[in-house]
């Protein structure tokens, strides 16, 4: 029931709470995020009136003898009454709310009658103030008017007493209510800061598993297949009773596919964790085992971790092609630093003839639509940036720029 209400309260939105004639809030209602300092001045201030009360019952003489026990009892069924009366308001129920307030109202007015006009008085406008306070402000000045004429009954100056003292009744309910209403404000404001900081860390949760799940698969997928491939042909060679060596010679290529898998798992792990030297050390590094020119240029500075493992990949899948395609071929790499990003090139001289005139091997070009590039071209759009592979001249050129 609560959580229906709460739903409830929130679709009638900020124009609901701001009519005059529409109830205070529910956190001003619940009074959440008072301040622990005012929670005790509140209840000094109820100890205090409460003492007002049942010393103006004793000092009137009106309660001696046989009914001394009365104002005790009085003002417990008074308590009553405004905790209910509190519950009632959170609620929504205008019926029971006024029930309430006319408890400790007609308590006022019995005190009044045995002859204690300060308790009746000081009763009247806690009255008064609860229903500014608490209720909607048609049903509040009503309260107030009702009781109007009890405060010029026990007030002795007459108009100009209960006139002062509607005023100050008015004054002192519509800031408490204004006070608990800019709370509640604050307070709601304060939780929805909170579900939009609890939502962006579980959007960047979501976007690093993402980006962790990318990065292995980008890395295994193309291994694993391939290990497939030469572990089923030689399955095939086996039942065909093929030549032992041509069947070592594939398990041979399905076990180095897997130690280069497993070392490019490991890169990429250290990757995301950003333990990885600089992205020009890491092209040299690859450059110095495929014989590659390298070219460095722009201020060199730290990327992020996706702009960074997306230079690598892309590195690492081109000259890959480069030895399976154009073996032999003159491959540079030119990779520079710009205002707003990065740029990669690597471009291949093509496959060298064959004695007797033809190519060696087919070319990048014969992976450009392949798996591996396709990958890093939706890697390169996912961060905002392209990738471009295509034959140029005899050879294969492949164009990585990103934002960093």
């Amino acid at each position: 029931m609560d959580e229906k209400r709460d739903r409830a309260f929130r679709r009638s939105g900020a124009a609901q709470e701001s009519s005059w004639s529409a109830w205070p809030s529910r956190e001003a209602l619940t009074r959440m995020g008072v301040p622990r300092g005012r929670v005790v001045l509140d209840y000094v201030m109820v100890t205090a009136l409460s003492g007002w009360v049942l010393a103006g019952c004793y000092t009137s003489g009106a309660f001696d003898g046989w009914y001394t026990p009365l104002p005790p009892l009085g003002f417990g069924l008074c308590l009553a009454a405004a905790l209910g009366f509190h519950h009632a308001t959170v609620d929504h129920r205008p019926v029971l709310s006024m029930g309430l307030l006319g408890v400790i109202a007609l308590c006022g007015l019995g005190a009044y009658a045995a002859g204690a006009p300060t308790s009746a008085t000081v009763l009247w406008i806690v009255v008064s103030i609860m229903a500014m306070e608490r209720l909607p402000l048609p049903m509040s000045l009503g309260t107030v008017a009702v009781l109007v004429p009890g405060f010029m009954e026990a007030d002795e100056t007459g108009m100009l007493g209960a006139g002062l003292t509607t005023g100050a009744v008015l004054l002192a309910g519509y800031s408490l209510r204004l006070d608990a209403q800019a709370r509640g404000a604050g307070f709601q404001l304060a939780a929805q800061e909170r579900l939009a900081r609890e939502a962006e860390a579980a959007s960047a949760a979501l976007a690093e598993r993402a980006r962790i799940a990318r990065e292995i698969h980008d890395v295994l997928a193309h291994s694993l297949s391939a290990q497939m491939v030469h572990l089923e042909v030689a399955r095939l060679q086996v039942e065909a009773g093929a030549d032992r060596a041509e069947i070592l010679k594939l398990v041979t290529s399905a076990r180095s596919m897997a130690r280069e898998g497993l070392a490019e798992t490991r890169h990429a792990l250290a990757a995301l964790r950003g333990d990885t030297v600089p992205v020009e050390d890491y092209l040299r590094e690859l450059a110095r085992v495929d014989r590659a020119e390298v070219d460095v240029t722009g201020d060199r500075r730290s990327l992020p971790a996706e702009a960074s493992q997306a230079v690598r990949r892309v590195a690492q899948e081109a000259l890959t092609n480069v030895r399976k395609h154009a073996p032999g071929a003159r491959t540079r790499i030119r990779f520079v630093y710009e205002v707003d990003g990065v740029c990669l090139e690597i471009r291949d001289s093509g496959p060298p003839p064959k004695p007797d005139g033809g190519l060696e091997g087919s070319g990048l070009g014969s992976s450009g639509a392949g798996y591996g590039l396709l990958g890093m071209r939706e890697r390169a759009e996912l961060l905002g940036g392209s990738l471009d592979a295509g034959p140029e001249g005899p050879g294969f050129a492949v164009r990585l720029r990103v934002p960093a």
